[in-house]
């Protein structure tokens, strides 16, 4: 943070800004601001002939979201901010604006429903790429890993008896969904209204990739199911609430029976908890490093790891 607030750096990044617009034949119209300084990541805005654009320069732990944004801009373009510029050894990214969110919009249940029938169908086309995600740093969180990531968020949320009597739990789930006819693809992690561009003709365009792991796809369900339910103020066995989860889950409906995939998305949303408390701690440890405390998060990853002793496997999201 202290580097990213600095004038040096700052003029370093409006001259390669600049330097990427007149690249692309665009030209800055006013002055440079800075909305948005975190310890895992900075933003700055800009005026533009072509409208407002937006660079983002990562941390060191999230700095793969630049190369990311390349591989999904090349695999799935509808569906994401194309990049003006990219610079995966800096982690610097220059985005267009992408227009309203769902969240800022208020666009309702069924607006995320549907964004996340496409978003299934953007893990379809990204599995095939699930060694080259990884490859280029996006953190490796498929169900045969998840007994080391389940100890690994043991020991950053400090220990904890009856989290710890559930290792063997932890690894026949990982067992069994590593069994799963559908492949590993990316789990976005943080998959919420306010992450999802409402685009022209309802196509929906996802960012802000930096939490992004290599994950059992239905993982990625964790966070959205949760803004599902908590949207129609239902239970897990509401018939709204069933068909909301079955609309996602029709795009693998080629791959398994049914039940199989109700059974299978729940084991990786529990799974998915470890992947979220590793994130977190992550942050935490990044922001201490510059010598920033988040206190109002600094028990974060024990919440969110003690979250998998809950009943519901959407509990806690």
């Amino acid at each position: 943070m202290t580097a990213w607030a600095s004038a040096p750096w700052r003029a370093l990044a409006v001259a390669w800004l600049d330097e990427r617009l007149a690249g692309a034949g665009i030209e800055r119209t006013g002055e440079v601001e800075q909305p948005h300084l975190r310890p895992w990541a900075t933003v700055l805005k800009a005026p533009t002939s072509a409208g407002t654009v937006w660079l983002k320069a990562a941390a060191p732990g999230t700095a793969f979201e630049a190369a990311l944004y390349e591989l999904l801009a090349r695999t799935v373009p509808e569906h994401v901010l194309t990049p003006i510029a990219t610079d995966p050894a800096r982690g610097w990214m220059l985005l267009p604006d992408g227009g309203p969110t769902l969240g800022e919009r208020d666009a309702g249940v069924d607006a995320l429903v549907a964004a996340l029938v496409q978003y299934g169908r953007v893990q379809r086309a990204l599995a095939p790429h699930a060694e080259e995600l990884v490859a280029i740093g996006v953190a490796d969180m498929r169900p045969a890993r998840m007994p080391e990531r389940f100890a690994q968020a043991l020991a950053a949320a400090g220990g904890d008896d009856r989290l710890a009597a559930m290792a063997a739990t932890v690894a026949a789930w990982s067992e069994r969904l590593a069994a799963s006819p559908v492949p590993a693809s990316l789990d976005h992690n943080d998959l919420h209204p306010w992450n999802i561009l409402a685009g022209a003709g309802g196509v929906a365009r996802y960012y802000d990739w930096g939490d992004s792991v290599v994950a059992h796809p239905f993982a990625a369900m964790l966070v959205p199911l949760g803004f599902v339910r908590r949207g129609l103020g239902a239970t897990l066995e509401d018939p709204r609430f069933l068909r909301a989860r079955d609309a996602y889950l029709d795009v693998f409906a080629d791959l398994a029976p049914r039940d199989e995939l109700i059974a299978t998305l729940e084991l990786a949303c529990r799974l998915a908890k470890i992947a979220r408390a590793l994130v977190w701690d992550r942050a935490i440890r990044t922001a201490r490093e510059q010598g920033e405390e988040l206190e109002a998060w600094s028990d974060a990853p024990r919440k969110t790891l003690e979250a998998l002793l809950d009943d519901e496997y959407l509990g806690g999201a």
